[in-house]
């Protein structure tokens, strides 16, 4: 997050919020600056990413591309919402697979709804928001299947799968040699390919 995000943020926060439809939220959003997401009439301006952050999201996104080409997956890394209309909340995933055809939110073709794997990068800001009260937004996803967080910060990744009888089942991953397999797409990378390129001392 740079200095005049985090400024913008808290001045956001630290004022009374109106109520936007979600019309008026995708109208906003259409030309604004910096992307936002919406969470039942409230506006939450978005932090900004870093260099390592999107690094991780690109390499597990190319990943999983790469490996399903011909199968019925898509793939999406950073710039495709996500609408969860039992919350009313748009919200944009770091890297995002759909089986078969691509569901959209009603009338739009920019908003998925049928997400079966979502991954996000954690950031120091939003670290506890993910795997708190985001994941409990991302269980009332009927689709969703499995939920991956991605420490950018060192090699470690913890992995939730839902199983048959509605329960999240955690697995946890460390170091360059272990290998994350995705149980909702026929997929396997290591640690080490995930975090390729990505400079750990600059975060220092």
């Amino acid at each position: 997050m740079t200095a005049s995000t985090e400024i913008r943020a808290e001045v956001v926060e630290s004022q009374p919020q109106p109520y936007y439809s979600p019309e008026e939220y995708l109208k906003l959003e259409e030309v604004a600056e910096f992307r936002s997401e919406y969470h039942d009439g409230k506006i939450i301006p978005m932090t900004g990413g870093t260099p390592n952050h999107n690094q991780i999201a690109l390499n597990l996104g190319g990943a999983i591309n790469f490996a399903t080409k011909g199968q019925p997956y898509r793939v999406n890394v950073n710039d495709l919402r996500l609408w969860i209309p039992s919350k009313r909340v748009y919200t944009y995933p770091d890297v995002m697979v759909v089986a078969g055809k691509l569901e959209f939110a009603e009338g739009r073709k920019d908003a998925i709804t049928n997400v079966v794997m979502v991954a996000e990068v954690l950031s120091k800001s939003t670290a506890s928001y993910d795997r708190g009260d985001k994941f409990k937004l991302f269980r009332t996803i009927p689709t969703l299947r499995e939920y991956v967080l991605i420490d950018q910060y060192e090699m470690h990744v913890e992995q939730f799968c839902k199983t048959d009888d509605n329960k999240w089942i955690l697995s946890e991953y460390d170091g360059a040699d272990a290998v994350l397999v995705l149980s909702s797409v026929r997929f396997e990378v290591s640690l080490g390919e995930m975090y390729d390129r990505v400079d750990f001392e600059s975060e220092e």
